[in-house]
């Protein structure tokens, strides 16, 4: 990918959820290569330092810090943890999601919580913690990962496109309210079918041809999609990248 000239990370601060594997990963890794600092959050802490080990091989800054996005008190910490550490935030990768795909009518109500408390609840949670920090400093981006399903819906798919339809809704507003007023860029990147553990969560044993007919596709890498988010957050200051949709070649909806 060609740098671009006019509006290099290095040195702001960056926060990416749900970055113990796939593209919260492969996303805290790109910023930290671009020269950002990096405060990573996830359940799972030992991937986690795992990460960091991978940052500050390549002389990088990380801190990492335990965070479940459905708790609005581990979102508020991991927002606080980068502040504490560098005085600012300048960069919030709202990654955290999950995809129980499953038929309404399997009533898999408990999966259907966790969707709405992880993907809706969860980008809310970071963003009302964030905010404070980028109307103070005038400046800021926010990057919401919605899904191909949040413009498409399919079924099986309806919990989860919706929840990814609110994402695609809500970055909007937020475009509207601060981008022109308070200079707080937002973008929301639209992945199709991308190599990571997002299928793992799926218990509805009759979509097994759906998994394995997804895995048949030459699917995209984690790396790709932080390739999106590198794209947009080094876009120069005039330029706010307010969408992008990513898609194996081989994909057709």
């Amino acid at each position: 990918m060609i740098k671009n000239d006019f509006h290099m990370i290095k040195g702001q601060v960056a926060i990416v959820t749900g970055a113990s594997s796939g593209i919260g990963f492969a996303t805290a890794l790109a910023l930290a290569k671009a020269g950002a600092k990096v405060a990573v959050g996830a359940r799972r802490t030992e991937l986690l330092e795992k990460l960091k080990k991978e940052i500050e091989k390549i002389g990088g800054e990380c801190i990492t810090v335990a965070c479940d996005v459905t708790k609005r008190s581990d979102c508020d910490n991991l927002i606080n943890s980068a502040v504490n550490k560098w005085g600012k935030i300048d960069i919030l990768v709202n990654n955290a999601g999950l995809m129980p795909l499953s038929f309404v009518k399997n009533l898999k109500v408990d999966e259907w919580e966790r969707m709405i408390d992880v993907n809706i609840k969860g980008v809310l949670y970071c963003t009302a913690a964030a905010i404070p920090h980028l109307l103070k400093q005038n400046s800021g981006h926010i990057v919401n990962i919605s899904s191909i399903a949040g413009r498409i819906v399919f079924p099986a798919g309806s919990v989860y496109c919706a929840t990814k339809y609110a994402v695609r809704a809500f970055s909007e507003g937020l475009r509207q309210e601060l981008s022109t007023r308070n200079n707080i860029r937002v973008t929301t990147i639209e992945p199709g079918i991308v190599d990571t553990e997002l299928t793992n969560t799926i218990t509805d044993k009759s979509l097994e041809a759906f998994v394995k007919h997804s895995k048949s596709i030459q699917a995209l890498r984690s790396e790709d999609i932080a390739n999106s988010i590198m794209f947009a957050v080094e876009s120069p200051p005039h330029m706010n990248v307010n969408e992008i949709t990513v898609r194996p070649t081989t994909q057709e909806r």
